[in-house]
Parts: C-alpha cells; sequence; structure tokens
C-alpha cells in the first residue's frame, strides 16, 4: 500500500521524485530573477513544502512541472513584495515623458528610437555574453522597477495581475516600466551594444 501522502491516485504527483526530477528546473528559475542564490535555494524548498501541504489540492489539469512553478512563482512574487514594501509610491499623474515620443501617434521620435543590437546570432557565447550584460543592467534598476520588469517581460504576467499583487496603480505601472526600459536601453548602450 502506497502512502497516501506522497501519491493518492494514479494521476497524482509523486513527491518522492520531486528533487530529483524539478529541483535544478526551480532553483534556475528562481535564481533568474532573484539573483540569489540562497535565497533561490530556500524558495525551492519552501515551494516543496507547500506543495506536500497541498497534494490534495492538485487536479491534474496541469503538469507537476507547471504546478510547481506556479507554487514558486507566487513565492518570488512575496520577495518582490517584501523587497518593495519599504518604498514611497511614485505617483504621475502624466503619461510617459513626452520629448521620446511623437504626440500625435505615441511612436518614437526618430533621435530616440530604440536601434537594433546587432547581435542576433547562434553564437551561444555572445549570447551567454548578451545575457549576462542583461542582467547586470537589470540589477541596476531601483527594487520595485526589477520586480515589474521581471514578471512582465521574464514572467509574462498580465498587466492587471501585476497591479493587483505588487499593490500598484496602473498609471505607476507603464510608467515604471518606461523608466526601466529607458534605464536598460542606456546602461546596454553604455556597454557598447
Amino acid at each position: 500500500m502506497k502512502n497516501k501522502l506522497f501519491q493518492s491516485a494514479t494521476n497524482a504527483p509523486d513527491a518522492r521524485q520531486w528533487v530529483g526530477r524539478y529541483a535544478d528546473y526551480l532553483y534556475s528559475y528562481a535564481v533568474s530573477r532573484l539573483e540569489d542564490d540562497e535565497q533561490a535555494r530556500d524558495l525551492v524548498q519552501e515551494t516543496f513544502l507547500a506543495a506536500l501541504e497541498r497534494l490534495g489540492d492538485f487536479r491534474g489539469a496541469s503538469s507537476e512541472r507547471t504546478w510547481l512553478t506556479a507554487i514558486l512563482k507566487y513565492k518570488i512574487i512575496e520577495v518582490y513584495r517584501k523587497r518593495n514594501s519599504g518604498l514611497s509610491m511614485v505617483r504621475v499623474d502624466q503619461g510617459p515623458e513626452p520629448e521620446f515620443f511623437e504626440h500625435s501617434n505615441g511612436h518614437w521620435k526618430e533621435d530616440f528610437a530604440p536601434r537594433p543590437f546587432g547581435v542576433e546570432t547562434a553564437d551561444p557565447t555572445l549570447r551567454r555574453e548578451l545575457a549576462a550584460i542583461l542582467q547586470r543592467c537589470i540589477q541596476r534598476l531601483p527594487a520595485l522597477w526589477q520586480s515589474i520588469f521581471s514578471l512582465k517581460h521574464f514572467d509574462e504576467e498580465a498587466t492587471e495581475t501585476i497591479c493587483r499583487d505588487l499593490k500598484i496603480t496602473p498609471a505607476n505601472f507603464w510608467v515604471i516600466i518606461h523608466r526601466a526600459k529607458l534605464n536598460l536601453r542606456a546602461c546596454l548602450q553604455k556597454e557598447g551594444l
């Protein structure tokens, strides 16, 4: 007879296999969003514990990996909230800085439009180098900006979800994401890209 804690039905996850199957993936996922090895390891352990506690809630609508990743994602959002809880919110009643955009259509002005990086390559060495430079630039952003940028562009979360989870207004979201992109662009250009 199998232990009910670990496997209660044929479609239920087998928790005894989680570390071997998913620990490396979950760790990579967490460290890429937090840039803190120790915190990433802690969150993976917390994810496994939370999944064990909610084992009965698993319905098999997604794979074990997807289910565990969703739990980890919410744990990362909690970290983002804690990082950002001491920050004062910036209230902005106007749209993004108009000097960068055409008033008539909202498109970039010619002088400020993004330029091609010229690093579209299949060479894995160059891709790793670009990823390292981008990660350094992201780390230079304020904590709230990092959180919002990561959720929007790495996790592809909906704007409404990010605003709800981080307790910011949509106007604040758009200003922050705009400023984060401008800062990242300036940083990448400074790095020679």
